[in-house]
C-alpha cells in the first residue's frame, strides 16, 4: 500500500538508448523497456509511467499519429501513463547546437516544436497529465569555450527563450537538464546564469541528483567547485552543506526532477561524452543518501513541501544492458522511488 499518491513514480526509457549504438552495447529497444518497468513491484507498489526519449529507436519524432497512438495504447495497456519528453536537440538527432545563431538554432527550435506537437498530442489522449520538454544546450564544453564563450552563453539563453516562446503555443513547458557534458551549462552557476537570462515562466530546470553531485564537485568547472579535489567523503555534513548550496541556488527553477546515484566518478560510452556516473540504487560505492538528499530539491529552505513536481523520474543512463534486462535492478530502483515519495510525498 503507498503511503502517498503524488509524486507519481515514472522510470526513465532513455538509459536503454543513451550510450548505446555501435561503439557500445545495442539499444534495448522501447517494448523492452515499458516492460521492464510494468513488472517492477515493491510492496504491491508498481510505477505510475514513464519518461520518454523522443529519438530512434525509441519514439521517432517524426512518427505519425498512428505510430503515436499504438505507442500509448501499448503504455496504458500496462497501466502506465507518461510524463516528460526528451526532445532530440543534437545535431546528430536532426537538432542543432542551441549557440549557433544561424542554421544550427533553426534545427533545435524544429526538434523543440516537434517534440511540443507530440506532447499535446499525448496530453489530448489522456496519457500524460504531468510532465515537461527536456532539452540541453547540444553543444559540447570544449566547443563552447573556443572563441567568446560569453557570446556563446548569450547566444544559448536566446535559442532556448525562442524554444520557450514555442513551447508556450503549445501549452508545453521546458526544462534544461544540468549536466557537465554540455556547454554552457556545465556547472551550477553556469546553469543558474542561463536560467536568469532566459526568464520565461515555462523554462526552468530539470534536477538530477547524479549530475548535481557533479556540480558541486566542479568537475568541468574548477571556478565553480565547492568541495575540493579530493574530498573525504567521509565528512558528511560538508557534503550535505555542498549539496544543499547548489540545491538552493537551483530549486526555484526546479520543474522536472531525477532521483539518482552517483559515486562521484564521471563516465561515457558510445558516443555520449563524460558526465556523472549513474549507480545502481544499491551500489556501495553511491555518495548520495538518495531520500535524505532528494528533500533538497522537493522541499524549500524551511523544510516544508513545494509540490511543484507531480511526478518524479529515475534515471540510469549507462547502465550495462546485463544490469538494464535484469528484473532485480528495477525492483532496487523502485524501493528507492518509494523510499523518496514516503519522504516527500503527499496525497490530494
Amino acid at each position: 500500500m503507498a503511503k502517498h499518491t503524488f509524486p507519481k513514480l515514472h522510470n526513465a526509457t532513455w538509459p536503454g538508448v543513451v550510450g548505446k549504438g555501435p561503439d557500445s552495447e545495442p539499444p534495448i529497444e522501447l517494448d523492452a523497456m515499458i516492460d521492464l518497468t510494468a513488472r517492477a513491484e515493491v510492496g504491491g507498489v508498481k510505477f505510475d509511467g514513464i519518461d520518454l526519449f523522443l529519438c530512434p529507436p525509441h519514439v521517432a519524432v517524426d512518427s505519425s499519429d498512428d505510430e503515436l497512438k499504438g505507442w500509448a495504447d501499448k503504455i496504458r495497456s500496462k497501466g502506465l501513463m507518461i510524463g516528460s519528453l526528451v526532445a532530440p536537440v543534437w545535431p546528430g538527432a536532426g537538432g542543432g547546437a542551441a549557440m549557433d545563431p544561424g542554421e544550427g538554432r533553426k534545427t533545435f527550435l524544429s526538434a523543440v516544436q516537434q517534440s511540443c506537437e507530440i506532447g499535446r498530442k499525448f496530453r489530448d489522449w489522456g496519457m500524460r497529465p504531468s510532465g515537461v520538454i527536456r532539452v540541453d544546450s547540444a553543444t559540447g564544453v570544449s566547443e563552447w569555450a573556443e572563441g567568446d564563450a560569453e557570446a556563446h552563453t548569450l547566444a544559448i539563453a536566446e535559442t532556448f527563450r525562442q524554444a520557450a516562446d514555442i513551447a508556450a503555443d503549445y501549452g508545453e513547458a521546458l526544462a534544461a537538464e544540468g549536466e557537465i557534458c554540455w556547454g554552457g551549462m556545465h556547472s551550477w552557476r553556469k546553469m543558474e546564469r542561463i536560467l536568469e537570462l532566459v526568464d520565461k515562466p515555462n523554462f526552468g530546470y530539470q534536477a538530477d541528483m547524479a549530475h548535481n553531485l557533479l556540480y558541486v564537485m566542479g568537475s568541468n568547472a574548477p571556478e565553480d567547485a565547492i568541495l575540493p579535489a579530493g574530498f573525504d567523503w567521509s565528512d558528511s555534513a560538508a557534503l550535505d552543506a555542498a549539496y544543499q548550496q547548489v540545491a538552493n541556488a537551483l530549486r526555484p527553477w526546479t520543474i522536472d526532477f531525477h532521483v539518482a546515484q552517483n559515486d562521484g566518478t564521471v563516465f561515457g560510452s558510445g558516443s555520449h561524452d563524460k558526465t556523472g556516473r549513474h549507480c545502481q540504487a544499491t551500489d556501495p560505492n553511491g555518495k548520495l543518501d538518495i531520500p535524505k538528499h532528494a528533500g533538497y530539491w522537493l522541499r524549500d529552505e524551511a523544510g516544508e513541501l513545494i509540490k511543484r513536481c507531480k511526478h518524479i523520474c529515475w534515471d540510469g543512463c549507462m547502465f550495462p544492458n546485463a544490469v538494464l534486462e535484469s528484473q532485480n535492478t528495477w525492483n532496487d530502483i523502485l524501493a528507492a522511488m518509494i523510499a523518496v515519495r514516503d519522504a516527500h510525498g503527499w496525497s490530494d
